[in-house]
């Protein structure tokens, strides 16, 4: 069971762009050509006229998510946690997404609190964002956490009826359900066994107990005939 959940939830974590990439048509000569090359799929390249365009204009949002994202690509996930924690509280219309990414980032390096807790503020600040639902439920898997992370499935179909990932969503939906129903099973079975066990020994004990009182009230009765005794004179007479 808790293999195949594995695999199910392994096919569905979210993982967008950290914004639309025509959002930053305008900008620096540095930042245009890391743009130009990061999109051409060449984060070395781009890397350095990224971090020249950021030092540059730390201002400049979307200079700022190109380099994380670069980073990101580069494996550098310390160096873009950096700047997405720099520009999330500046981060305006795009907090929920900066916050996403950031979710995204700790997931990676296995800081589930952490990618939670970024889930999270994506969600509070766009309660209508998706992804930010889909992911936080599958830190929740990972953490088995299965029934908190139930809602947040569900959540996210409700948000995305259409979903590609609705037959995988809908099969670990089924699969956690089965685990807690076997959860709860197990739960009953065991109680069930702990009340049998005690009732055992209860009446063992009743019986020993019992036991040693009918041998007391026995040697007790023996004890005053031997008392009654004492008190008579024999006299006999011989002939």
């Amino acid at each position: 069971m808790k293999t195949v959940i594995i695999l199910v939830f392994a096919v569905i974590f979210a993982v967008f762009p950290a914004f639309s990439q025509d959002a930053a048509l305008a900008g620096s000569p540095d930042f245009l050509r890391g743009e130009e090359l990061f999109v051409q799929n060449k984060p070395s390249e781009a890397l350095p006229f990224l971090e020249k365009a950021f030092v540059a204009n730390q201002d400049n949002l979307e200079g700022a998510l190109y380099l994380a994202m670069c980073y990101e690509q580069l494996e550098k996930l310390d160096e873009a946690i950096t700047i997405y924690r720099k520009v999330l509280p500046s981060g305006g219309d795009k907090t929920a997404l900066v916050a996403f990414n950031l979710g995204n980032v700790y997931f990676r390096k296995g800081s589930n609190s952490f990618a939670e807790q970024y889930y999270t503020q994506a969600i509070r600040s766009d309660p209508a964002y998706a992804s930010a639902w889909l992911n936080r439920a599958n830190v929740k898997v990972k953490t088995g956490s299965l029934r908190e992370a139930l809602p947040d499935y569900e959540h996210y179909l409700r948000l995305e009826p259409a979903s590609p990932k609705r037959p995988q969503i809908e099969r670990l939906i089924s699969l956690i359900q089965e685990e807690y129903a076997a959860e709860e099973i197990r739960k009953l079975m065991a109680e069930e066994a702990v009340r049998a066990e005690t009732e055992r020994r209860q009446r063992l004990i009743d019986e020993v107990s019992a036991s040693l009182q009918a041998q007391a009230d026995e040697a007790e009765g023996i004890a005053a005939g031997a008392e009654n005794l004492s008190g008579y004179e024999l006299e006999f007479e011989l002939d």
